[in-house]
């Protein structure tokens, strides 16, 4: 067989990792051929091609990003973009594609799929989002870096007796801030699933300054105030009807400096937490959703998506994993509410 592979959405660390064992074990044990599809979906779309032999992928593994290049392409938005799809993949003689990417990029592998697309889909995504996966790869190493600002950050936040608000990814999952805001002993975390009042996380801010320790409050960047909508960057929206997030964390951090009369300081982390080498997990967690994954394709069992499931790796259907967001429950935040202002 000859397969395409595409990387599609934003990036994250262990795209490569899964890039590897897909050709590594496609090559070596079924003799198939492959071919990269350069910048996510506008690779097919426009027949943007790039060699992917074993050659290709040695020392792969420990980079962050992807060889193939990323796009938010969205070819349902696109006159004609699912003929165009089709036509390329017949010249470029590909028999089936291997689609690695989160929500959106698995939504169109979806569509494409019921439209007679021969897809397997891998799951990516830092914001752990996905349903039907217990984790997506990058997530992990994400949390870990948001930890280790964390770290850093609560040291010059006592040094200076300031607030510190660290605003992290997660459009409408809190997973990073709240595994990220645990792990490093965040004083209050805010998430999109529960909308916050400031005047309690004020008050929870006081408390910290109190027993002479400086607060570090973590809140995801979709968080929402009660008495108001996502503080938006601005109204653009990408070609997924996605709007561009940001601002929350110095609108918060404001917030706070006046009603606390203490010094009040936001870092963005931003792009940071996408970045960079994968951890461990995340580099073994890549590497066994791509051997499942082309395991899937030699065997014809198309329209799947690779999953966690405790230790094991499953395949599901890709509408499983797409259909509906995997949130923060309710349960695990409070949890977390514990440590708050302590």
């Amino acid at each position: 067989m000859r397969i395409g592979v595409l990387t599609g959405g934003g990036d994250c660390p262990g795209l490569n990792a899964v890039i590897r064992a897909v050709v590594r074990k496609g090559v070596a044990t079924y003799g198939h051929e492959f071919v990269g599809f350069r910048d996510g979906w506008k690779g097919p779309l426009e027949g943007l091609t790039k060699p992917l032999g074993i050659a290709e992928v040695r020392g792969i593994l420990p980079r962050g990003g992807t060889i193939l290049g990323s796009s938010r392409t969205n070819p349902f938005k696109i006159e004609g973009g699912v003929e165009r799809i089709k036509a390329n993949l017949a010249e470029q003689g590909v028999d089936a594609l291997v689609a690695i990417g989160g929500e959106d990029t698995l939504g169109v592998a979806t569509k494409l799929n019921d439209l007679g697309v021969k897809v397997v889909g891998v799951p990516k995504t830092i914001d752990n989002d996905l349903n039907a996966t217990d984790y997506t790869f990058g997530f992990d190493t994400a949390v870990n870096i948001a930890m280790e600002a964390i770290d850093r950050l609560h040291t010059t936040a006592e040094s200076h007796h300031r607030t510190l608000v660290v605003e992290v990814m997660g459009r409408h999952a809190g997973w990073i801030a709240l595994h990220a805001g645990l792990a490093g002993g965040a004083n209050v975390i805010l998430l999109p699933e529960r909308n916050f009042d400031v005047e309690q996380v004020a008050t929870y801010v006081t408390k910290r300054f109190q027993v002479e320790y400086a607060p570090i409050v973590v809140v995801a960047e979709g968080a929402q105030p009660l008495e108001g909508q996502m503080v938006l960057h601005n109204q653009e929206l990408d070609a997924f009807g996605h709007v561009r997030l940001g601002g929350i964390g110095q609108w918060l951090a404001e917030q706070l400096e006046e009603k606390t009369g203490k010094e009040a300081r936001t870092v963005v982390l931003g792009h940071i937490q996408r970045g960079g080498t994968p951890t461990a997990f995340d580099r073994v967690l890549a590497t066994r959703f791509g051997l499942q994954a082309i395991d899937a394709v030699h065997e014809g069992d198309f329209g799947k998506m690779m999953a966690l499931r405790g230790t094991d790796i499953v395949r599901v259907p890709l509408a499983d994993g797409t259909g509906e967001l995997k949130t923060v429950p309710i349960s695990r935040y409070d949890e977390a509410e514990v440590f708050f202002g302590s």
